[in-house]
């Protein structure tokens, strides 16, 4: 027997009602706790005011959001099925011949249809107010003044120190191994934020401790003869690991622009890896959403006894915490290049999609 359009519809709204209560209940305790996180690393600090906090925790809550999205899924779809359960109205929809794969259809296609839209919309929004609180976290709470970006336009450095500023720009970048080196050199110096002291053009820079070292270097300073220099060293703080880190994190970085991104990293010889393993769990975010609701449906789907509601609850918060963990980890295997970076990235949704399926043909069939 086919399920109806109306009863679809009518599961379906069920579900997402519930989605949307637990979502938004999810965010504003995120909402709430990184509020106080935030006053409390700005105590010291004078200038930043409850506005200002105010903003950054609402800038940072669309990327906390999507993380949570899938426990929202897991328990909207258990809220859903259970009051339809304990309402006996699955158990109705069942006595008509209606098998619990047919009444979860409608659940499944939302659930997908909501993985979709949390990575081609909420994602390139979150990706863009978490890169606005980053940078106002770096100066308003952590006070640093250093970053770099990659661009079509090549490689964009800037370091700063007690004396002033400088702005580091090379057309190419070669790396191998703890060596880093910039073709094509053009670096400007600032005294303080914005007052020009210097130019500086120069075939190549390579990384040393605790100085560039440029050759072939033109030195041009206001109102005064250019200079040559066979080999100038400029002072910076900065190293290896620490340029590595400061490109953007691939979080930072919307769904649509990522591939661009990567590819733009790997030409100029820096690892990729967890830029291609963020963008392919992305991929994977529909499959994992269709998982939680598998999952959501083996906890409730029986009737049960005295004790049953607890049973469900403790369930549902085992199998998310277990979840997470288990994402973390594989996550952090792939990270280190310890398995492929497909199978990092869909392991989680494959394993917890079988596990669903595996409990429900258990329960339904066995």
């Amino acid at each position: 027997m086919r399920l109806s359009a109306i009863l679809s519809i009518y599961i379906g709204r069920h579900f997402l009602v519930s989605f949307l209560g637990i979502f938004c209940l999810f965010l504003m305790l995120i909402l709430l706790f990184d509020s106080v996180e935030l006053l409390r690393r700005a105590g010291q600090n004078p200038d930043v005011t409850f506005t200002m906090i105010l903003e950054m925790s609402l800038l940072k809550l669309p990327f906390m959001g999507q993380k949570t999205f899938p426990f929202a899924i897991l328990f909207g779809g258990m809220a859903a099925f259970w009051r339809l359960t304990r309402t006996n109205e699955l158990v109705v929809t069942r006595a008509t011949g209606i098998s619990a794969w047919q009444f979860m259809l409608p659940v499944l296609f939302l659930a997908f249809v909501l993985g979709i839209l949390q990575v081609m919309v909420i994602n390139p929004l979150s990706s863009s107010m978490l890169a606005r609180y980053e940078r106002l976290e770096a100066t308003r709470i952590e006070g640093h003044a250093s970053f770099l970006s990659i661009s079509n336009s090549g490689l964009w450095l800037r370091q700063a120190d007690q004396k002033g500023q400088s702005v580091v720009h090379a057309e190419r970048v070669l790396q191998q191994n703890s060596e880093v080196e910039l073709r094509e050199v053009l670096v400007f110096l600032y005294e303080g934020k914005d007052t020009f002291l210097q130019r500086i053009d120069a075939q190549s820079a390579r990384l040393e401790d605790g100085f560039w070292h440029l050759k072939d270097a033109w030195l041009f300073q206001p109102e005064a003869p250019s200079a040559f220099e066979k080999d100038y060293w400029l002072p910076t703080d900065l190293t290896v690991t620490r340029i590595q880190d400061n490109f953007a994190p691939p979080e930072t970085m919307s769904f649509w622009d990522l591939p661009r991104f990567i590819d733009t990293l790997e030409e100029a010889g820096f690892s990729a890896i967890r830029h291609r393993l963020y963008w392919h769990t992305l991929l994977a975010a529909p499959l994992l959403m269709c998982a939680m609701v598998l999952i959501a449906a083996t906890f409730t789907l029986r009737q049960t006894r005295r004790g049953g509601t607890t049973f469900v609850i403790a369930g549902g918060v085992f199998t998310g915490f277990v979840l997470y963990f288990f994402s973390d980890i594989v996550f952090a295997l792939g990270l280190s290049d310890s398995i492929p970076v497909l199978l990092a990235a869909w392991t989680p949704s494959g394993v917890a999609t079988m596990l669903g399926m595996a409990m429900l043909f258990h329960l339904e069939d066995g």
